[in-house]
């Protein structure tokens, strides 16, 4: 197994999470950036897991075709899914509003929600490519209820309105969102998938 792998991201709060993670098992988790390589494919897949794999896929293939090796490569495609909204943002998750702006957004459109119908999940699928181009996938699902307000200053995107045992994720530390987010869930399978090859 290499020790080694290139994130197909720049998302510096995606990287900490996944080498927090993963750090344990004597893994570098690079950037793409810092692995070299420039690439934004289109995600137009209709499902987190196709989304994942063309982010995998396509960073995996740049790399081999400017270093002229392979290299294991792990990608993630996430978003919340809001049962009163019949599943959005779902996929669109990231280009549902102006960064910055999708919680105001989520909020406003939920405004006459009652409490009882505001559940919602976030759900990841996390590809990884290992060094023979051989692909895997993790998912993670953390559920919970959509607040009315924004609450907590920690985490990024809908974590401010995204409630778990009575926080939101923004509320929480990045310790012990590492341990109930959907993100670490899938990461979590991946780390006990890696850990279970290294040696090999």
């Amino acid at each position: 197994m290499m020790n080694k792998i290139v994130m197909a991201t720049n998302n510096a709060n995606k990287l900490r999470e996944v080498r927090e993670i993963l750090s344990p098992l004597g893994i570098d988790v690079i950037s793409q950036a810092e692995a070299g390589i420039s690439c934004d494919p289109e995600e137009n897949g209709s499902s987190f897991s196709e989304n994942s794999e063309i982010k995998a896929e396509a960073v995996y293939n740049a790399y081999a075709e400017k270093k002229h090796e392979n290299i294991a490569v792990i990608a993630d495609d996430s978003g919340l899914c809001v049962d009163a909204l019949d599943g959005r943002p779902g996929v669109y998750s990231a280009r549902y509003a102006p960064k910055g702006q999708e919680c105001a957004r989520l909020l406003d459109e939920m405004n006459d929600i009652p409490d009882e119908r505001r559940t919602a999940r976030f759900i990841c699928d996390i590809t990884y490519i290992n060094g023979y181009g051989m692909d895997f996938h993790f998912e993670g699902i953390c559920e919970g209820i959509i607040s009315r307000e924004k609450l907590g200053e920690n985490g990024f995107g809908y974590d401010p309105v995204f409630m778990y045992g009575g926080r939101t994720l923004a509320e929480m530390t990045a310790e012990e969102k590492n341990n109930i987010s959907h993100r670490a869930k899938a990461l979590g399978s991946l780390y006990k998938f890696l850990k279970e090859r290294q040696g090999e």
